[in-house]
């Protein structure tokens, strides 16, 4: 039987796994929170990892910097005592904008994720005074789609406009909704012709980061086969963590449970087995979620 049509080994508790790790590089959106409350087993299985002494590290393509990320955690109930540090798409994306100095740039997105910018050299302007274009998110998440800015992307190429896009997710859940994210406006963009940098999984910069900071926690380097990437999106935690050279651990319990047809606590064997199948990358190990 070819390995696509195998089942991913299935854990019930990271405990049955964790000795065979130092570091943990997991997702927020999706494993710790759902944009409405945190999953309280999730943020005691990361506590726990870390009395264990892996070091952790929340990964996230959130466009907002660090600390935002740190606070909206606290605000939905979590504790941080679940992780060690975070690294953002935000974050390393106001480290590229640094980099370009006073450079003009137009802000597609909305106005919570001005943090990305602001204090920086950087020049926010209208779309026509423009050098190139960052990209958050949508202005109204919740009516809008990609499509809807057809008409601005088309300008923006006629202009040669790079765009950097500081969250690469196509949509990301909030309670029970589904939202476009910034991803799905840069996909449509390259598909028209234009440039985009992607900042966030599961392009490699921001695993680099998360490397970096593993190690300066653990004050040693790491090899890549002790790390493992923690999420619930095969597109970007479970594609990111396998082009980056590390282990997977796949929660079900996120963007993927409707087609995984997941009813409570139940996993149905065979649609698990056949999901798997179709997907260009597997996991290393699956869970329904994330516990100790």
């Amino acid at each position: 039987m070819s390995k696509s049509h195998t089942a991913v080994p299935m854990i019930d508790q990271f405990s049955t796994i964790s000795s065979r790790y130092d570091a943990l590089v997991c997702d927020v959106w999706g494993v710790l929170h759902n944009g409405v409350r945190v999953t309280r087993a999730a943020n005691e299985a990361l506590a726990a990892a870390r009395r264990r002494g892996l070091a952790v590290v929340m990964l996230t393509n959130a466009p907002r910097p660090s600390r935002d990320i740190h606070d909206f955690i606290l605000s939905l109930g979590g504790t941080p005592d679940g992780w060690d540090a975070i690294v953002s798409s935000g974050g390393v994306t106001r480290d590229l904008m640094a980099k370009q100095g006073k450079r003009a740039f137009y802000h597609l997105g909305p106005k919570r994720d001005e943090t990305v910018f602001r204090g920086l050299e950087a020049v926010p302007v209208a779309l026509e005074q423009a050098d190139y274009v960052l990209c958050t998110g949508l202005f109204r998440d919740e009516t809008e789609t990609a499509e809807s800015y057809r008409g601005q992307l088309e300008l923006m190429l006629g202009r040669g406009l790079e765009m950097i896009c500081a969250n690469p997710d196509l949509v990301v859940e909030r309670g029970p909704l589904m939202i476009p994210c910034a991803g799905a406006v840069a996909d449509l963009y390259e598909t028209l012709g234009g440039k985009v940098t992607w900042v966030g999984k599961p392009h490699p910069l921001v695993y680099d980061y998360a490397k970096v900071a593993i190690e300066q926690v653990l004050g040693r380097s790491v090899e890549k086969s002790r790390i493992l990437g923690i999420g619930d999106a095969i597109r970007t935690d479970i594609t990111g963590a396998t082009a980056f050279g590390i282990d997977s651990l796949f929660v079900m319990d996120g963007i993927h449970a409707e087609e995984l047809g997941l009813r409570g606590s139940e996993v149905n064997s065979g649609t698990a087995l056949a999901f798997h199948a179709r997907q260009a990358v597997r996991p290393t190990w699956a869970t329904h979620s994330l516990k100790d």
